[in-house]
């Protein structure tokens, strides 16, 4: 039998007002003034001085600004790992992403690319990193994604969307500060909340599932309920519950997989750049076969938050869009397995995923 040998984020801090200490934690990993600390903020914080102002910088170190509507791409890594070389004689001390889950893995990337030679798209896959990258730091600003605490950076290349997995990948140290997630956008709040909820429902019905899976999967499962169909929680419990439960979903694929959803979604957000959140709630509220409990409380919770789905999103593409959208989904083979078995492929097939899609 072959064991999985995970690596885990070595130093978490947890806490409201912890991004405070970030400073602090940040000193003694510095290697000199000419090596400077790039941080990746998402830009709906640029004119966010209550933030902006806390952040410790000192000699050459860097703010850079990205806008996260996309899905991250291998080419938006490729030009920013070209900017941070070109912006300083000596390798970054270490990257610090600050958002939600596309500057995670924009953080996590970047750091893995400045130390491995080739563009992001070379690294596509399973544990094709070969070299340790920088220090990388993970602060969540949204909870749901698990980007935060996951071994993978998931980016859309020119030929599919999949993540850079590697032993690598994991962030050196995260920062949860619950104070962060404040103002975020209803929609928004739900769509990323959700992704925690569905990795939590593909981890615990899935064929990989084990009691280390579980064990965290179970909790997360909890939090998301209770976050979402208690609508009276105050806002920092709500906070503070659902920071926690991305993090133990996170944990809870670390040893197992996602499902149908997450296969599905790659294939929406490659060809329609649909957003990582979104789409996943776009393909569950379809999948009664494959999760009907789990599709049946997310109804429920999307009904308590009065949230709408966009209708018809697939009603008019061509035939070669579904295809490239079903070539996507169907080359996510653990995911496939870990949903339907090891003969995953007598179960699903092209003509069974286009349907899925057409209902979207």
């Amino acid at each position: 039998m072959k064991f999985k040998n995970f690596p885990m984020v070595p130093r978490v801090i947890f806490g409201r007002g912890s991004f405070n200490a970030l400073g602090d934690i940040l000193m003694p990993v510095r290697r000199n003034s000419e090596s400077p600390f790039i941080f990746l903020v998402d830009d709906v914080f640029e004119r966010r001085e209550d933030l902006l102002s806390r952040i410790p910088l000192m000699f050459e170190d860097r703010v850079i600004f990205i806008n996260s509507w996309e899905e991250p791409k291998t080419e938006q890594v490729d030009a920013l790992v070209e900017m941070i070389k070109a912006g300083s004689a000596e390798m970054p001390s270490g990257i610090i992403g600050i958002g939600g889950g596309t500057i995670m893995d924009l953080a996590k990337a970047a750091a893995l690319c400045l130390t491995n030679e080739g563009g992001a798209a070379k690294y596509q896959g399973w544990d094709l990193i070969r070299k340790k990258g920088v220090y990388h730091v993970g602060v969540p600003t949204i909870s749901g994604t698990g980007a935060e605490v996951s071994r993978t950076t998931v980016l859309t290349g020119p030929e599919k969307k999949l993540g850079i997995n590697s032993d690598f990948t994991p962030f050196d140290q995260v920062v949860l500060d619950p104070e962060l997630t404040a103002g975020v956008p209803k929609d928004q709040w739900f769509y990323t909340g959700m992704d925690c909820f569905i990795h939590c429902v593909e981890s615990l019905e899935g064929h990989y599932l084990n009691a280390f899976s579980q064990s965290y999967g179970e909790k997360a499962h909890e939090m998301c309920v209770e976050v979402f169909t208690h609508g009276d929680m105050p806002a920092e419990e709500q906070q503070d519950k659902l920071m926690m439960a991305s993090w133990h979903g996170g944990m809870s694929i670390a040893y197992s997989q996602v499902g149908v959803a997450h296969a599905l979604s790659y294939g929406l957000s490659y060809e329609l750049g649909v957003r990582h959140g979104i789409g996943n709630c776009m393909v569950f509220d379809h999948l009664e076969d494959y999760y009907p409990e789990g599709v049946r409380m997310f109804k429920t919770m999307k009904e308590t938050h009065d949230i709408t789905l966009p209708q018809g999103v697939c009603s008019d593409l061509t035939s070669d869009q579904f295809a490239n959208m079903t070539r996507v989904a169907l080359s996510l083979e653990p995911l496939w397995e870990n949903a339907l078995g090891k003969n995953w492929k007598d179960v699903i097939d092209e003509r069974k995923v286009r349907e899925l899609y057409e209902k979207i």
